[in-house]
């Protein structure tokens, strides 16, 4: 062991100082192997155990000492590095996150819309045709004196089509209307479909815009194969309005 004498305010510390100092960084870099084969030699050849009978102290050259000095920087440094690259890394990961979150949810809200436009959309029911028999009619071929609804010219088997989103609440045989398809739309009004040769929706299902429902024919009071239209405020007969206004004000020209 060696004592250090009094170095004064403005004496160098001593070199058993500084490498007693150094010895105990010696001790903790070899436990982690900074040290390694490249100090361990060196160690041996310029280290020195002084016995005294007091405590031992080991002292190292300067070269030695740099060199751990550096490797203990080097290994410093790379730590940082590594936490830094890990540090953008996860931030990269979390801003791509983000971005297709919002690109997710762009797309949901987008999906959303172009369904609730398209349940909205009103269609004609008959595709390609026209109105052959206007709206309140007069004649003797209907039983209140005119007509409650207008007629489509359609060929029997033609595709008749639920004019907007809604429930079906009535089907089958409708006495002078012959095989019927009565729809609550999503509205709260009412639209029937007459002289059907066959119907496909059943009480309860709900229906889409342009939704096949059924296809035309000349059942019940007809004098040929056409699809009778009608706009109610309630399921039943006697209610019905204007349906060539109530299709316009639904978009559809007709």
């Amino acid at each position: 062991m060696a004592f250090t004498r009094a170095t004064g305010k403005h004496r160098r510390p001593s070199r058993m100082h500084r490498t007693s100092t150094r010895a105990a960084g010696v001790a903790a870099l070899a436990t982690t192997g900074v040290i390694g084969t490249l100090a361990a030699p060196a160690l041996a050849a310029e280290s020195s155990v002084e016995q005294t009978g007091l405590t031992p102290v080991i002292t190292i050259g300067d070269a030695i000492a740099d060199k751990i000095d550096a490797q203990a920087d080097a290994q410093k440094q790379a730590a940082e590095e590594a936490a830094r690259k890990k540090a953008a890394e996860e931030a990269a990961r979390k801003k791509a996150a983000a971005k297709a979150k919002a690109e997710r949810e762009a797309k949901e809200r987008a999906a959303r819309e172009a369904e609730r436009k398209r349940l909205n959309t009103f269609v004609a029911p008959i595709s390609n045709s026209y109105v052959s028999t206007g709206y309140k009619t007069g004649g003797s071929l209907w039983s209140s004196g005119s007509h409650t609804g207008i007629d489509f010219h359609a060929a029997t088997g033609t595709t008749v089509h639920a004019v907007g989103s809604g429930t079906v609440v009535e089907t089958g045989w409708g006495g002078s209307y012959g095989n019927q398809v009565v729809i609550k739309m999503h509205d709260g009004t009412y639209t029937q479909y007459g002289h059907l040769s066959s119907i496909g929706v059943s009480v309860g299902q709900t229906v889409t815009p342009g939704q096949q429902i059924a296809l035309s024919g000349a059942t019940g009071n007809v004098t040929g194969p056409h699809l009778h239209f009608e706009a109610r405020t309630t399921p039943e007969y006697g209610s019905d309005i204007d349906p060539v206004a109530y299709l316009r004000s639904h978009g559809v020209n007709v």
